[in-house]
């Protein structure tokens, strides 16, 4: 097994990790430069790294930019200070393993190092510890600005509102942005409003005195209480009765709220984390949801891809929830074939991430071998997807027959006038399923958003947007 290379300009880090290393019979190299790793890379491979970010000359982030070029699935670990969190958690979500925060416990340092290299055996096997959240993977471009804002708001209390559809895990990167969040240690609370009736969501909110109502024979203390100092995650907060929003908006406006049947005012230190499927501008102008409510919520808008936009993930997400799914159960991992992962790529993914789970641990489960091939997966899903390419096919016939009527005619300019049919075709259904928004509709369409204005001018798509 290759070494363990460390990567530090503090001569006493290397002497710590050097010893440490000694102890536990983990080969090792130390550095005390990135030039000095770099020129060594020419010739070696190391089996993980361990580097400082903060170094003179090229830093850690260059190192591991350099490393990910050259060795993708060699894990890195980034060391800083505390003040450094935000740059690390950049760091760790652009790629890197793990991060490692000084002054750090020698023995946590070397169990991290071990889980390194156990994942460095795995040659790529994605699997990592609870603590990383694993759910959250992707390298996808839509994927890489969660993680940068996720980086960005580590320091931060600022209110969050995730927008996703279901399934894309906005309850994950509410958990990360509170684990990153100065408030980590504290606790994190989540409440589905919409699965709590209306006539209890209240006192679950707010908590109860004792005798507020028929069947409150004790105190009671509600989920502002319980995330006291920490971060309160209400998740498809749109689905919020109108009453419980005027009291949400007095504690987020005030800090203050009464528990129901109660006189005395208790302080809320409190990170709210919001989180719907829903347009709540949409829900604002129908009068279902207050506008002063939103724009308390709406200080940091996060929107979360759905799986649709981010399809070359799903060969990552795959193997990971079949080795989760593996786990969870004590059984060996089962693996996709090249033919059965291009057809959950070409599948639409209604239910997003939550769905390729389950379809994950359906195939665990019930998959007769190891090697698992189209037929077999779900019927539902080769079902949806057979019909689907009925449907193509169906298009493509249709276009063929007409392409050599226009011919029998003795048309001209056929090109042009089907070209044109079909880019207007496209480009409406994408502004229908975007709610008429071009920025997204470009991105789903795969053209810039000046490109997309250029057609809807040439095509007289304007005019039917003001008729419709």
């Amino acid at each position: 097994m290759n070494p363990v290379w460390i990567v530090d300009d503090d001569r006493s880090i290397r002497w710590v990790f050097e010893k440490a290393l000694a102890r536990e019979n983990i080969d090792f190299k130390s550095f005390g430069s990135a030039t000095e790793v770099l020129d060594a890379l020419a010739n070696e491979q190391p089996q993980i790294v361990v580097s400082d970010i903060r170094m003179p000359g090229k830093d850690g982030f260059a190192l591991l930019q350099a490393l990910k070029e050259k060795y993708p699935s060699t894990p890195v670990i980034i060391m800083t200070a505390y003040s450094d969190l935000e740059s690390a958690v950049a760091a760790f979500q652009g790629g890197a393993y793990e991060y490692l925060p000084k002054p750090f416990d020698v023995d946590h340092a070397v169990e991290l190092i071990r889980r390194a290299l156990d994942e460095s055996k795995r040659q790529g096997v994605v699997e990592v510890d609870d603590s990383t959240v694993p759910e959250i993977l992707g390298q996808a471009p839509a994927m890489q600005e969660v993680f940068r804002a996720i980086g960005r708001l580590a320091q931060s209390h600022a209110t969050v509102l995730i927008n996703g559809e279901s399934g894309t895990g906005k309850e994950l990167v509410a958990r990360a942005l509170h684990r990153h969040s100065p408030r980590a240690s504290k606790p994190f609370i989540a409440i589905n409003t919409a699965a709590i009736p209306r006539d209890l969501l209240e006192s679950e909110l707010f908590g109860h005195e004792r005798g507020a109502f028929t069947g409150a024979n004790t105190m009671r203390r509600g989920r502002f209480e319980q995330a006291e100092t920490g971060t309160l995650f209400l998740d498809e907060i749109g689905d919020m009765p109108a009453e419980l929003q005027t009291r949400l908006l007095r504690v987020l406006s005030d800090g203050q709220f009464y528990r129901v049947g109660g006189h005395q005012p208790i302080s809320a230190n409190v990170r709210v984390i919001a989180a719907t499927h829903q347009d709540l501008e949409n829900r604002v102008q129908q009068g279902l949801f207050r506008e002063d409510l939103f724009h308390r919520l709406n200080v940091i808008r996060l929107r979360l891809p759905s799986l649709k936009e981010r399809k070359e993930d799903i060969p990552l997400l795959a193997k990971h929830f079949l080795l989760k799914s593996a786990r969870d159960l004590g059984v060996e991992s089962k693996r996709l074939s090249d033919n059965a992962m291009k057809f959950l790529q070409a599948f639409d993914w209604r239910g997003n991430v939550r769905q390729i789970e389950n379809v994950c641990h359906w195939l665990t489960v019930m998959a007769p071998g190891q090697n698992i091939e189209i037929n077999d997966l779900p019927p539902e899903i080769r079902g949806t997807q057979e019909q689907l390419v009925d449907q193509a096919s169906d298009w493509k016939t249709a276009l063929d027959s007409t392409a050599a009527q226009a011919l029998a005619r003795g048309e001209r300019g056929i090109m042009e006038a089907l070209t044109h049919d079909f880019e207007r075709t496209l480009i409406l259904r994408a502004l229908q399923h975007t709610g008429g928004r071009r920025v997204d509709a470009a991105q789903y369409l795969g053209l810039g958003r000046n490109t997309l204005t250029r057609k809807i001018q040439e095509l007289g798509l304007d005019e039917d947007e003001h008729n419709a």
